[in-house]
């Protein structure tokens, strides 16, 4: 199962691990905590009726966990590489979207996180395919 492990492989593993956990946490504490952890403003966050949409959002964070964690298991460091790079598009809306209605510091912080994980995928740091 984990013939193929290397050190370049902790990364993923740690940030699939962190959103398949993560993605339940509106369920494990609640929706307002969630969406302040997300990076949106109390008065966002203690809207009940974005409650529902950070549920639906932490069921597709888990799932793109359970995914890299998938295909990691499965031998296909590519498909690793080439999930973690499709996440630029995830810091890109985040970004935007967080620089217009989060928290102050939000859009960097999550623009600035996502984008590392994307460049990591690029490069495909995973498979070793080019370092």
């Amino acid at each position: 199962m984990f013939e193929h492990f290397t050190p370049r492989h902790i990364p993923p593993l740690l940030l699939a691990t962190i959103w398949t956990i993560g993605g339940a946490m509106s369920f494990t504490h609640g929706p307002e905590a969630a969406l302040l952890t997300y990076g949106f403003p109390p008065q966002i966050a203690s809207s009940k009726a974005a409650w529902p949409v950070i549920k639906v959002e932490g069921s597709r964070v888990t799932t793109i966990g359970l995914a890299i964690w998938g295909v990691y298991l499965g031998g296909h460091l590519e498909a690793v590489d080439i999930l973690l790079a499709a996440v630029g598009w995830m810091a890109l809306i985040d970004g935007i979207v967080c620089a217009k209605e989060g928290a102050p510091g939000s859009a960097k912080m999550r623009a600035t996180y996502q984008s590392v994980v994307a460049v990591w995928g690029v490069f495909g740091m995973t498979s070793g395919k080019l370092f």
